[in-house]
């Protein structure tokens, strides 16, 4: 089990899968208040056991709130699991992913053609009663908690802001904290939209420097240098992939991936942190890096290469 007490009263859980390099990546962040707790993201049905197990180790005997980012199986696929063992919590999700937490089998399906074994991994989800569900002002340990919606990564993506802390999911991107450094990439699977995800990062950016608290994975002091470097590092990925895509039109879909990831790992210097990596992340970010770069190629296609 590995908690993390990133400041006082604020823990992030690693949630490690059962396939190589799945760790440091998924995660679900606790903040206490004495014996009760509230919750950003709470991971998939197979490591409901270990985020209890967390909470149980905090001395945690009521979760008020549960917060999702947005409904993808690793965020929100143990919501079912959990609220049996608290079900007086209270869920909030964005408005049009609440008709998939009641009934998950669309999230189920696109979950598999999207991410295929991986969902088995994960677990399929059940679904929750509407009872479960909140929408009103969300109050905790003596703090209103602003909801921001936040799309690009999934057009039902939000983030929150308690105090300092900004809870923000995927839509700065992957974080893998590192020794004096770290590593970023875009996180943006098919179907994705640029303008909205730059739009996104923009309205972040206007609310000043805060502490981030990503969904994958770890924390960073200043929201500004994060934002700011995901908003070049967007740019020059959809840069690239339009270059080799629309100017040198390459159509084979593993052909422009390999280009493109070749050529990012030369420009993008955060991203070249890859190299740093340990081999079994490196594993785990080739798909993920695959993916991301899918969901660009698609976006370049429709936009661009008429």
């Amino acid at each position: 089990m590995n908690i993390i007490e990133v400041a006082e009263n604020l823990y992030l859980v690693d949630l490690p899968q059962s396939v190589e390099g799945f760790r440091k990546f998924i995660s679900s962040w606790i903040v206490k208040d004495g014996s009760k707790a509230l919750l950003v993201d709470i991971g998939p049905k197979s490591t409901i056991p270990k985020l209890i197990e967390a909470l149980n180790y905090l001395g945690v005997k009521n979760v008020e709130f549960i917060l999702l980012t947005h409904i993808h199986l690793d965020h929100s696929g143990g919501i079912a699991e959990l609220l049996k063992k608290f079900p007086e919590a209270k869920v909030v999700a964005h408005r049009s992913a609440r008709k998939h937490l009641i009934d998950p089998e669309k999230l189920w399906k696109a979950s598999i053609e999207a991410i295929g074994e991986l969902a088995e991994v994960y677990g399929k989800p059940e679904g929750i009663k509407e009872t479960n569900l909140y929408s009103g002002k969300i109050e905790f340990a003596g703090k209103e908690i602003e909801v921001i919606e936040t799309p690009g990564h999934a057009s039902h993506h939000q983030s929150y802001l308690f105090g300092d802390f900004l809870f923000i999911g995927e839509c700065a991107g992957v974080h893998i904290p590192l020794k004096n450094d770290y590593y970023l990439r875009p996180a943006t699977p098919p179907k994705f939209y640029y303008e909205p995800a730059m739009d996104t990062l923009e309205k972040i950016l206007k609310l000043g420097s805060k502490r981030v608290c990503f969904a994958h994975f770890g924390f960073k002091r200043d929201s500004v240098e994060i934002v700011e470097r995901a908003m070049k590092q967007l740019k020059l990925w959809v840069s690239t992939v339009y270059d080799i895509a629309c100017k040198r039109d390459v159509r084979d879909e593993k052909e422009l991936i390999r280009i493109a990831k070749e050529e990012l790992l030369e420009k993008d210097i955060k991203f070249s942190n890859y190299k740093l990596l340990d081999e079994d992340l490196k594993k785990r970010e080739d798909f993920f890096i695959a993916n991301s770069l899918k969901g660009i190629q698609e976006f370049v296609y429709e936009t661009y290469c008429l």
